[in-house]
């Protein structure tokens, strides 16, 4: 496993620990700095990775949760899982805000973390969404050429 693939992984399960408890603010550097410590042993400059998507996906909550609900038009946002609802965060997060993955990682990054950790049909789900929301970002461009 990439240390980049770890970071993500270890993103996403701060993320679902907070979304599980009730999303306290105040608790999330605290489930990032233990789940660091129990997971990232190796990791070293990755961890500002982890921390900075964190608190990336945190600025952007409302817009990537809309972004969500757009996408995902059969399913309520609370209607999806804790795992396949973080990682879609992540996902998204990914896309819209750091210029430094390209799309195409972003998103397989993404259903690789829901096949490892959401349920049988997560990766497909995943995949659905972060497609579809690739797709209009490339017809949006294309428009503005």
């Amino acid at each position: 496993m990439s240390n980049r693939h770890l970071a993500r992984s270890i993103a996403m399960q701060s993320l679902y620990q907070w979304d599980f408890r009730g999303k306290p603010s105040a608790v999330l550097p605290a489930i990032i700095e233990q789940n660091l410590k129990e997971f990232g042993d190796g990791l070293s400059s990755d961890k500002d990775y982890v921390r900075q998507t964190v608190d990336g996906i945190l600025e952007h909550l409302p817009d990537i949760d809309a972004c969500i609900e757009t996408h995902a038009t059969n399913w309520p946002l609370d209607q999806i899982t804790i795992v396949d609802r973080n990682i879609l965060r992540l996902g998204i997060y990914e896309l819209l805000y750091n210029d430094e993955i390209p799309a195409k990682v972003a998103i397989n990054e993404a259903i690789e973390i829901a096949k490892n950790y959401g349920g049988p049909s997560s990766g497909k789900f995943v995949n659905g969404i972060l497609g579809a929301l690739l797709k209009e970002l490339e017809t949006k461009e294309k428009k503005q050429e």
